[in-house]
């Protein structure tokens, strides 16, 4: 294998990102603790400070009280250096909507709304970006999470026909130049999921949804990871071989027996391809008294050792923006990935 090499800006941007994150699990610390937590040099974490204190992005506290030494300086990271905001396009039993989110720079969110509209375009929601980019100060980056599929800021399929074909991320970035991160929104779903059920090591997970008057979809988290596909077209579920039409499969998945049965083969497929530790099923359609229905008719082909825990969730707005912001916020860092072949 060839060694990895970097260059010093590299290094330098990764031990900024060390330090900051370090900052901001810990609360407050000290050169000398967040030496020992980052494994750098107290000089090097000196130095960062320094850098970081005079731009604001991090306070230098009082110091600590008297140890029989000289009191060490205390940093903390400032929450408030600045904001992202995040944008949910949602449409649910014929209602169009947005659902807005300020969050500082350690996910805290700041101040929310929903808007109800009677239509969604590129126009409607950069006058909605326009308008949260007044409210609030230093926004440093935008996320949108969109029913649909994403390509490098351009959406394809989506359940809001006026965002069909149409160039969102490119515009937002020209327009703003700022970072911009447009994504599906049952994969920002599955992230603030598998955020919100804080894994103490990188699992496998998935969400699949069924929603009223729209084809099913789903988000997965493969390893820590979310699986999207070479074209943004995982999780698309509706277009598995169900042998009848997308119309009378939307008609079955309106009827009771329907609905058991094409959520099953689905769950079915989603455990043989990924096996996840949990699926979380949501939407308008699923029931928690049809979860042992479920369970029994994955079991007609699934051995029960390989069976997840299946959980109902109609209602996933949190989840959906915790995911949203945790991968806006993402996009603020400095990630130099290796990616090593086994």
């Amino acid at each position: 294998m060839q060694p990895h090499t970097y260059n010093t800006i590299q290094v330098k941007k990764m031990n900024v990102e060390l330090v900051k994150n370090t900052l901001k699990a810990q609360g407050v610390g000290t050169k000398a603790s967040i030496a020992q937590l980052t494994k750098l040099s107290v000089a090097t974490c000196g130095t960062i400070l320094n850098e970081l204190v005079a731009s604001n992005e991090v306070i230098e506290m009082e110091t600590e009280g008297a140890s029989g030494g000289r009191p060490a300086k205390q940093y903390k990271y400032n929450a408030d250096f600045g904001c992202v905001i995040c944008l949910l396009i949602k449409t649910e039993g014929g209602i169009l909507s947005i659902h807005t989110s300020c969050v500082n720079l350690i996910g805290e969110t700041l101040n929310e709304a929903v808007h109800v509209l009677e239509r969604i375009d590129m126009d409607v929601i950069d006058q909605q970006i326009e308008i949260l980019m007044s409210e609030n100060s230093n926004v440093q980056a935008i996320g949108i999470g969109i029913p649909g599929i994403v390509h490098r800021g351009v959406i394809g399929v989506c359940d809001v026909p006026e965002l069909v074909n149409q160039p969102l991320g490119p515009f937002l970035e020209n327009k703003y130049e700022l970072s911009i991160t447009i994504e599906n929104d049952m994969n920002m779903t599955v992230y603030g999921f598998y955020h919100m059920f804080n894994f103490e090591e990188d699992k496998t997970f998935a969400v699949v949804t069924f929603p009223r008057n729209h084809f099913p979809g789903a988000g997965f988290i493969v390893d820590g990871r979310i699986l999207s596909g070479n074209t943004k077209f995982g999780g698309e579920v509706s277009f598995l071989p169900f042998g009848v039409s997308r119309e009378e499969q939307l008609r079955l998945l309106h009827t009771e027996e329907g609905f058991v049965q094409l959520a099953s083969h689905t769950l079915t497929s989603v455990i043989a391809i990924i096996n996840p530790v949990t699926i979380a099923i949501t939407g308008d359609l699923p029931q928690e008294s049809q979860l042992d229905d479920l369970y029994q008719y994955c079991l007609k082909d699934i051995p029960e050792a390989h069976m997840p825990q299946l959980i109902v969730k109609n209602d996933t707005n949190r989840e959906y923006m915790t995911g949203l912001a945790t991968a806006t916020l993402e996009s603020l860092t400095y990630r130099l990935q290796i990616i090593e072949k086994r």
